[in-house]
């Protein structure tokens, strides 16, 4: 077996010269800007190319990683077909007219040499070791062991319980297949608050406290102004809400690509963070430590070519077969989803390999990848359950890196909610949830506030430019060039004056809200303001239930054929919460208290018989409110972890048992901790 190992990248360097070769051959038979004379040619050149990659790239690399990391290594492409240049100018036989010709000449052969290595699984696990967990390895060097075990959340964001089981029975999740068949791991379903989306989620998870987080995105009377947690500006002002300075990874841990930071001192990709420039550590220089690895640009360029394409390919399948329910996918959105499914995922996997080797005792992580693309392809479908395994493999490999760490370590696997699929509202009944509130109110268009949802991964690759500008060094200005038109376009955004209306959406959960009136309006002052809006409102077949408060009546949840009094806990009639579980009326009502609970709040119908939910967005698969698998998501954990003594019913229910899991563990800050009260001041 080892001298099976040893002789491995001999061979790889063996097949990357002769695939790189023959590429050339081809590349001189086809473009009339490139000439190769013969294959010794191709092969001195391809063998020149791994020499000066080797010798100039760090120094060229490192002139040009302000433009690199601004263009998502675009930049790094450029520099590799200048290199190309150097390599025909010097090598004969060889001979490229331009840089254009170059580049396209760069690009094949990382396409084809990435793709040849990966079908003789030589580009596998090993190599990969070898250039990301050995480097990092190398930056810490010599530790004493730390004999406390450290505990690392890993979050696959939007994997609800039962489609993990399906995954881990069809093939889509072997490594956390095999931990569980395998007896080390425990598998536990828990259930999310009404709100089931990232931002209250994770406040729930990381700080113990979700309380007044009633959707992704909502309108505060107070303020004038709406939140939207995953802009770093209102998840700075959520995290200021909820955080007591004790949260999940207050005592030396780590945040990485989440939306609130659980008070961790290192953070990358925290949406509540990235505009602090005053946190500890060397901000921004992850991103440009990434980029200057050739390794990595040249790995990550040719799989986000192959996502792209994917995706193409994908989508245009989807309308030939005319796969239903789906959403428009273009080409912009192409390129999102490899950020999400590439660069983002890849970013996180090093930081979170770099924590275990500084030995860290705690981090959290969220893999953005299986819901950004179930969200557009649906939830098990071909797209998402490839991208959930690909998601699954990159788990396995931190957990082989963690048998380097200086200390032993424990992971936990978890989601923070699931998905729900079904036509959206609009695709449904041919308009908005905002075009009916319009002519429910006889409103003018202009006088109502709609929320155009910004994708979940086009806004970490913002707050990912915004967080690369916040450094002090000479590339860190450069990329606050694009970092300016992120925020104009969040400016652009406000509206200039309050709205009389304002209808926002998150996932199957709907928000209505009358700006102008002071307080929280009361079913009867709706009903005095805009007589018609509740009764079309329950007569739509596409709603569920209204929330209201009644000044006579209390909470009050209705539906087309009933009443559930939820102040009283009685019912005239149907229970319009009946479809939506036992534990519906606890979520509702306690999102009745909270101080920004909407005038009026609805849910889609869920249709029981097709497992469906119709989204007030243009996703087919979708999260936000309840209904089907988005409500219930899971918890994977090491068995010799004292399993949940009871169900776990909201997101701060599953904090406090991740909490306890650190106390058993022995990291004994945490023990101390438990004496400040969640949302209490440290």
């Amino acid at each position: 077996m080892e001298p099976q190992r040893r002789s491995r990248p001999v061979l790889r360097i063996v097949v990357v010269l002769l695939v790189s070769a023959a590429t050339l051959l081809v590349l001189g038979a086809l473009l009339s800007g490139v000439e190769v004379k013969d294959f010794g040619a191709a092969l001195g050149a391809a063998a020149l190319v791994g020499i000066l990659n080797a010798l100039l790239w760090p120094t060229l690399i490192r002139l040009a990683l302000p433009i690199t990391v601004l263009t998502l290594g675009l930049g790094a492409i450029v520099l590799n077909g200048a290199m190309i240049l150097l390599v025909a100018a010097i090598s004969p036989g060889l001979e490229i007219s331009g840089l254009g010709d170059g580049i396209v000449v760069a690009l094949v052969i990382t396409v084809v040499v990435t793709a040849a290595t990966s079908l003789l699984a030589i580009d596998d696990d090993a190599f990969w070791v070898r250039n990301v967990v050995r480097r990092q390895a190398r930056k810490v060097g010599d530790q004493i062991d730390i004999e406390v075990p450290g505990l690392f959340f890993l979050e696959i964001d939007g994997l609800a319980h039962d489609v993990l089981m399906r995954a881990m029975r069809d093939g889509n999740a072997p490594n956390m297949a095999r931990w569980v068949r395998g007896g080390t791991y425990s598998l536990h379903r828990w259930e999310t608050d009404w709100s089931s989306q990232t931002g209250a989620c994770q406040a729930g998870l990381l700080h113990g406290d979700n309380d007044d987080m009633p959707a992704f995105r909502w309108w505060e009377k107070d303020r004038d102004a709406a939140i939207v947690t995953n802009h770093p500006k209102d998840a700075m002002e959520l995290e200021r809400r909820h955080s007591n300075g004790r949260g999940l990874l207050f005592d030396n841990g780590a945040s990485r690509a989440n939306i609130l930071s659980g008070d961790a001192p290192r953070s990358l990709l925290t949406m509540s963070t990235v505009l602090q420039r005053d946190r500890p550590g060397r901000i921004g220089q992850d991103y440009f430590a990434y980029f200057a690895s050739p390794y990595n640009v040249l790995r990550t360029m040719a799989l986000m070519a192959r996502e792209v394409a994917s995706e193409l390919w994908s989508a245009a399948q989807q309308r030939r077969l005319d796969v239903r329910p789906r959403v428009h996918r273009g080409f912009v959105y192409s390129l999102v989803r490899a950020w999400a499914t590439v660069v983002q995922r890849d970013l996180q996997v090093e930081a979170i390999i770099a924590d275990l080797y500084a030995g860290l005792p705690v981090a959290y992580t969220t893999f953005l990848a299986y819901d950004e693309v179930a969200h557009h392809s649906g939830i098990e479908r071909h797209d998402a359950v490839s991208t959930l395994r690909q998601v699954d493999r990159q788990i396995g490999r931190i957990a082989a890196a963690a048998a380097r760490a200086p200390r032993p370590y424990k992971f936990v696997i978890l989601s923070d909610h699931g998905q729900s699929q079904g036509a959206t509202f609009l695709d449904r009944y041919g308009m908005t949830l905002e075009q009916v509130v319009v002519d429910a109110c006889n409103a003018p268009p202009e006088s109502v506030a709609g929320a155009a949802p910004p994708d979940e991964a086009l806004a970490f690759l913002g707050a990912s430019v915004a967080e690369a500008a916040a450094g002090k060094s000479a590339m860190s200005k450069m990329a606050r060039v694009a970092d300016r038109k992120r925020s104009e376009r969040e400016e652009a955004e406000t509206p200039d004056e309050i709205p009389e209306i304002s209808v926002m959406a998150s996932g199957c959960l709907g928000l209505i809200s009358f700006p102008r009136e002071p307080g929280r309006l009361t079913l009867e002052q709706i009903e005095q303001l805009h007589p018609a809006l509740v009764p079309t409102l329950l007569a739509h077949p596409g709603i569920g239930f209204i929330l209201v408060r009644s000044s006579l009546h209390g909470a009050l949840a209705i539906g087309p054929h009933g009443v559930h009094h939820l102040d009283h806990d009685h019912v005239d009639g149907e229970d319009p919460l009946a479809p939506f579980g036992p534990h519906a009326a606890r979520h509702v009502k306690r999102t009745d208290g909270f101080a920004h609970c909407a005038d009026i709040m609805l849910n889609s119908t869920y249709w029981e018989d097709t497992d469906e939910v119709a989204a007030f967005e243009e996703l087919v698969g979708s999260h936000g409110g309840m209904g089907g698998t988005q409500s219930f998501p899971f918890l994977l954990h090491p068995l010799e972890l004292e399993p949940p003594s009871e169900p776990l019913i909201g997101a701060e229910a599953v904090h406090r048992q991740l909490r306890q899991w650190l106390v058993q563990l022995g990291q004994e800050s945490y023990r101390e901790a438990e004496r400040v009260p969640s949302g209490a001041p440290a």
